[in-house]
């Protein structure tokens, strides 16, 4: 009975232990599983303030001369050059004869055109007065009159050809090109010279979308080059393209006096101020607080430690900074580094 006893009790105390190691197990794992609060993460970034800066309209662009006039000099007629009047280098001047092509069948074609119209009015004489005495008909007056008047064509044809002869200058310029000599056999249409007028030139210029609204028609530019770097020559816009190319850019071309004692040969480097008179007062921003291009600007604004995209309109850029004329506001805190981590709605801490 005593050891009964003693055996109920160690299997109560056995069982009793059990249930303890089991509860402190369980206890172990509740703790174990407890979800752990989590805590937000900031993400540094650096700001600059949105502020109000006098900005100068400035559009500085650089491009390289062109003749005001390229001409290619053409043979009108078929022939053998009997006389070439240039050299290469030479000015020669607009309708001067630079060439001569071998007359000799021009002038057999005047004569026997000449020749057939004489004989032709003769017979128009004859035939009227014999139609007047009903020795012909009215018929046969006008068919020869029908001749007479093509003779009459063929002559003016042919005095067209004897001057065409003379190979002349379209323009002015001097020549910067001479394909052939003396004596050299010449098909009609063939190029023997190019000339190149200087007395004005021209320069074209890429400008973006943003500048391009900022130029008028007829604007007075300022070119200057490192070949003369004390002289300004005074240009005009004299085109903006009404289309942009592939790169989205557009032509603009700008003519100026080029005078013999300065001239500027082709070719040469300038640089065109478009810059204007005139300044304003904008709202900038630095460039590197742009997440996407100028034509699809994006910033992100810190509100509350919190970083909040924001679409904006930019305009002209200066000096690093960006002008901003929708979006934002005076104060605001545009990120400006930081901005490759976060997204809109990231919580964001300002670091120094």
């Amino acid at each position: 009975m005593k050891t009964r006893t003693i055996i109920i009790i160690a299997l109560i105390v056995i069982a009793t232990s059990i249930v303890a190691r089991l509860a402190s197990n369980k206890k172990q794992l509740n703790v174990k599983n407890k979800p752990v609060k989590s805590v937000a993460l900031r993400i540094p970034v650096k700001v600059a303030r949105v502020k109000t800066q006098l900005l100068v309209l400035q559009i500085i662009k650089t491009g390289s001369v062109a003749p005001f006039k390229e001409a290619k000099v053409l043979a009108t007629l078929s022939g053998t050059l009997m006389r070439v009047n240039y050299e290469l280098g030479d000015y020669v001047s607009d309708g001067q004869v630079l060439a001569v092509t071998d007359i000799r069948s021009q002038q057999l074609e005047l004569q026997k055109a000449e020749s057939n119209a004489a004989k032709l009015h003769n017979d128009l004489d004859t035939y009227t007065e014999l139609q007047q005495g009903s020795a012909a008909t009215l018929e046969q007056v006008n068919n020869i009159k029908l001749d007479y008047l093509n003779a009459v064509n063929q002559i003016g044809q042919a005095r067209k050809n004897l001057g065409d002869a003379n190979i002349k200058a379209p323009t002015s310029g001097i020549i910067s090109a001479r394909q052939v000599e003396k004596g050299v056999f010449v098909n009609a249409g063939s190029e023997i010279a190019a000339i190149v007028n200087l007395s004005k030139a021209k320069v074209q210029i890429n400008l973006t979308e943003m500048e391009v609204y900022k130029v008028e028609q007829g604007q007075k530019v300022k070119i200057t080059t490192d070949v003369y770097p004390a002289m300004v020559f005074t240009g005009r816009v004299t085109f903006i393209s009404p289309q942009a190319d592939q790169t989205h850019n557009y032509l603009v071309e700008v003519q100026f006096d080029n005078t013999r004692s300065t001239r500027l040969r082709s070719g040469t480097f300038v640089y065109a101020d478009f810059s204007k008179n005139a300044s304003r007062e904008l709202l900038v921003i630095p460039r590197e607080a742009l997440a996407e291009s100028v034509r699809n600007a994006m910033v992100y604004v810190v509100e509350h430690g919190v970083a909040r995209e924001r679409k904006i309109t930019t305009g002209q850029e200066v000096g690093g900074m960006v002008a901003v004329t929708d979006g934002l506001k005076e104060g605001d805190q545009v990120i400006t580094s930081g901005q490759i981590n976060i997204k809109d709605g990231s919580r964001v801490v300002i670091s120094k």
